[in-house]
């Protein structure tokens, strides 16, 4: 069960956006998805809170977790589990 907040960065044809969003939808995991697709103010709204260019973007809660590879990362850590239920 997830309690945090997921936001997530995206726009429409990352293939690393479709990977990390298809990890959360396997685990159930409700999250907002803030497309940056011919929007830049809210790109740069991302690359100020991240201080990355890249998408996706994730925060769980106020963690900002990063990219796609280090979510995979937290997920073969074990670390992700806890991160989605803590509050």
């Amino acid at each position: 069960m997830c309690n945090a907040k997921v936001t997530i960065y995206t726009t429409r044809f990352c293939p690393f956006c479709i990977r990390a969003k298809s990890m959360l939808d396997n685990k159930s995991v409700d999250y907002q998805e803030i497309p940056i697709d011919n929007q830049p103010a809210v790109r740069r709204e991302m690359i100020k809170k991240s201080g990355r260019r890249t998408v996706p973007q994730i925060w769980i809660n106020d963690y900002h977790v990063g990219g796609c590879d280090e979510l995979f990362s937290l997920e073969r850590m074990g670390q992700l589990d806890n991160l989605l239920v803590n509050e």
